[in-house]
């Protein structure tokens, strides 16, 4: 299984970023999938989640009404549209799969992702 996450860079406060994370080795429509993210000396924190077919989301208070996660089954492929970018979101992003799609405490949990990425580098300057 691999997940690969693309998109990233630097961009001013204010600015916009569409991250990508394409999958292959695992049957994707069958996994619900999460977006973290890991700024330096501090724990990796959730950003957004989306059910298997797309139809349930869930956002970290953090981001909510700025980033918005889609997905494309025929892409085999998840998206974090961040829009409205502030320097605190500075992070490496990592994209996260997990077979049972759950409560947005589950699929918040890192501990119960079953496939990560290697992540993507996000830099807002101020």
């Amino acid at each position: 299984v691999q997940l690969q996450a693309s998109g990233g860079g630097l961009v001013q406060a204010g600015g916009s970023l569409r991250l990508s994370c394409a999958a292959s080795g695992l049957t994707f429509g069958g996994y619900g999938m999460s977006w973290f993210r890991q700024a330096p000396g501090k724990e990796r924190q959730f950003v957004a989640a989306i059910s298997h077919r797309g139809g349930t989301t869930y956002y970290a208070d953090s981001v909510k009404g700025r980033f918005s996660i889609s997905r494309d089954n025929d892409k085999n492929t998840v998206y974090l549209q961040m829009t409205s970018l502030k320097p605190e979101d500075t992070a490496v992003y990592y994209c996260a799969a997990r077979a049972l799609f759950g409560t947005r405490q589950a699929m918040g949990d890192a501990k119960a992702m079953g496939y990560w990425g290697k992540g993507t580098q996000v830099t807002v300057s101020s």
